[in-house]
């Protein structure tokens, strides 16, 4: 049999995915390239619940709780911890902050909700025990950016939003692994803010979400995924938005920022828990992300392909019309989250994907552990 007859169908192929991945780029993250944000005739400040739940977290909650407590925000707020169920320090912690602080709210668990695994009843919680109306979400090991993010959150919010979608970055430090946790963390939100803006929501992150109450009370808060130990943020998003009622907040004042994991066994456990919730998200989505993350998969296998069995100067052409369009579109989104120092590791990080698709598909099947931590 002559193979040489299908060699020009490798590179068909190679064409083919590189078609859509430029789709992709100038469809849908080209939007949150050129993003700006309007500016608003008439400014509201409302009233805001902070909500964190936290678990055996005295150590984080000391370090980063003071951050969400000395918010610069001259309307009424406060900030809601929920302690579910810690066997350390986190109650006598709370309880010492409780003296300072009058916006400080605690709310104790004793008993764990049965058939509910996970961290949406210690949120449910939270979110019934708010006096306000815009809940603004975040975690133990998350601090705000600036003093003003609160400020900057509830200022997206107008008669039509219901949901505003923040950026939950992580800390800058040296390290392979943090560069590509933080790759991988500027990756998914370039993808979730994107299709926010293209109309098509179907994710946020509860390191840095705000919804309203009435919006959770509407579809029932959790119910319709409460089987699911992870999806208290993306599930619930991916229910709730729409086009219409969700928008994006991408001020640096409005980020949060954490700690990422330190060793490689605990980012794929991490990443593991979040991929387990892929598999409920509407048909829509599954199908967009799908298609997104396959020929991202394809796209280094078939130019490798393409350069040794076919023609290297037409592939190396495809390619760089692709690299050209990535890095146009890409530079801008990283200097709006403030990850342009990953700019130079584009390249390796690109190739890199190909590995992380095979690392993490396995977690698209796998039914996720009960532990919310």
């Amino acid at each position: 049999m002559n193979f040489t007859l299908y060699w020009p169908w490798l590179f068909y192929g190679f064409c083919l995915i590189t078609f859509i991945q430029v789709f992709y780029y100038l469809f849908f993250f080209a939007r949150l390239s050129f993003y700006k944000t309007k500016p608003k005739t008439t400014s509201q400040t409302h009233p805001v619940s902070v909500i964190i739940c936290a678990r055996d977290e005295a150590a984080n909650l000391a370090k980063n709780l003071p951050g969400s407590l000395l918010q610069q925000y001259p309307t009424t707020h406060e900030v809601i911890v929920v302690d579910d169920n810690s066997f350390d320090d986190t109650h006598y912690l709370l309880e010492e902050f409780s003296k300072t602080f009058r916006q400080l709210h605690v709310i104790q668990l004793k008993q764990e909700a049965k058939f509910i695994p996970g961290k949406k009843f210690p949120l449910s919680m939270g979110i019934k025990t708010a006096r306000h109306e815009i809940v603004l979400l975040t975690d133990a090991d998350c601090v705000p950016a600036s003093e003003h993010w609160i400020a900057r959150m509830q200022d997206s919010f107008d008669e039509k939003t219901e949901i505003v979608l923040g950026y939950g970055a992580y800390h800058k430090k040296g390290g392979l692994l943090n560069k590509l946790i933080r790759w991988e963390t500027f990756h998914t939100a370039l993808q979730y803010l994107s299709y926010a803006l293209a109309g098509q929501p179907y994710m946020g992150v509860g390191r840095n979400l705000s919804y309203r109450k009435q919006l959770f009370y509407r579809l029932k808060g959790f119910t319709s995924h409460n089987h699911v130990p992870s999806g208290d943020d993306d599930l619930f998003i991916n229910k709730a938005a729409d086009g219409k009622n969700t928008r994006i907040n991408i001020h640096p004042d409005a980020f949060t920022l954490s700690d990422a994991p330190k060793t490689w066994k605990q980012w794929v456990r991490q990443k593991s828990r979040h991929y387990s919730t892929g598999k409920f998200y509407k048909p829509i989505h599954k199908f967009l992300l799908g298609l997104y993350s396959l020929s991202h998969f394809l796209f280094y296998p078939l130019f490798a392909a393409s350069l040794l069995l076919y023609s290297w100067q037409l592939a190396l052409l495809v390619y760089g019309i692709r690299f050209i369009i990535q890095s146009t579109v890409l530079y801008p989104c990283m200097k709006k989250l403030k990850e342009q120092d990953l700019f130079p590791w584009m390249l390796f990080i690109d190739i890199w994907m190909f590995f992380y698709y095979i690392l993490f598909a396995f977690s698209l099947i796998r039914k996720p552990k009960a532990s919310w931590k």
